[in-house]
């Protein structure tokens, strides 16, 4: 099917955890003639594969490897930011363009999906070791409190570390500070969609996600990483899967237990993902919602009407 660039120019598959977000984008890579960008703030980093859920072999529909973005891009141990992210975005973006590609934005980083379809202007943010000092006595609650205090853009569905909420409150502080003007980039037509499911499906699904993974080696993938050298305060800071493994690993928690944590911690973080997008809608951004229980085939034949009606 020919793609009338009038339309739109992005199609947008996001939503919560365990949905099966990454399948639905390469099915309709292939019916498009598409590229994906990766809107995940963690599968940037190379080694950080079943914990991140990067699902790779999804990316091969009917023997075709899809072309994807922002993936393994960088190292463990580095640092990535949503302004990091912009600026890799359009790179990819412009490049699916020139190669007469359609681009399909896919993941469930709530603030790296907002800062493209709200055009947030955004500055590579400086660290300010007096406010980082000042917060680093205060509890991960504490912190919370404040960054939700800020009011500007922030997404607090993977702030679960101290590190991540310092660095957090940093950034806000920053933009509060300056003023920073956020219409100044390009606005790209964007057809945004998100499987949904219940919520007790949800729960069965994160649950059962999290057996598989760690029957694949998940723990083994987070005690290579360890033995490559990278730092386990670094790797506690990406959060929910390499924080409680790392504590488990370091000998901070048996195994049942941070099994029994991890779990809860992605329940949470699932609720509060929702939460972003839900407040997306509230900000103008119209979301929508597809059955997640369909055959991939009615998803994609629903997708496809909302594209070219």
């Amino acid at each position: 099917m020919e793609i009338n660039p009038i339309q739109y120019d992005m199609l947008v598959v996001t939503g919560i955890t365990a949905t099966g977000k990454t399948g639905i984008a390469a099915q309709m890579a292939k019916e498009l003639s598409g590229e994906i960008i990766s809107a995940d703030s963690r599968q940037v980093f190379k080694g950080m594969t079943i914990g991140t859920g990067k699902d790779l072999a999804d990316y091969v529909v009917d023997g075709e490897q899809i072309p994807f973005h922002l993936i393994d891009i960088k190292n463990p141990g580095e640092t990535y930011s949503v302004f990091n992210f912009q600026n890799d975005f359009h790179e990819a973006y412009n490049s699916i363009r020139n190669n007469n590609h359609f681009p399909i934005l896919s993941g469930g980083t709530g603030l790296y999906v907002e800062s493209v379809l709200k055009q947030y202007k955004l500055l590579d943010v400086p660290q300010n070791k007096e406010l980082r000092d000042e917060l680093k006595q205060k509890s991960l609650e504490e912190l919370t409190e404040i960054l939700a205090g800020l009011k500007h853009m922030h997404n607090t569905t993977d702030v679960d570390t101290k590190l991540r909420a310092i660095r957090a409150i940093e950034i806000e502080t920053f933009h509060k500070e300056n003023q920073i003007e956020q219409t100044s980039l390009p606005s790209i037509k964007s057809l945004v969609v998100a499987p949904h499911f219940e919520r007790k499906i949800i729960r069965e699904r994160i649950t059962q996600r999290l057996q598989e993974r760690l029957a694949e080696g998940m723990v083994e993938e987070t005690k290579a990483l360890l033995d490559s050298g990278v730092n386990p305060d670094k790797l506690i800071s990406y959060g929910l899967e390499y924080k409680f493994l790392t504590w488990y690993l370091i000998g901070k928690m048996d195994y049942e237990t941070m099994v029994e944590r991890l779990n809860i911690a992605i329940h949470q973080f699932a609720k509060r993902q929702m939460t972003w997008f839900r407040r997306m809608e509230r900000k103008g951004i119209n979301i929508n919602w597809i059955d997640g229980n369909l055959p991939m085939n009615e998803k994609v034949s629903k997708i496809k009407e909302l594209l070219f009606k």
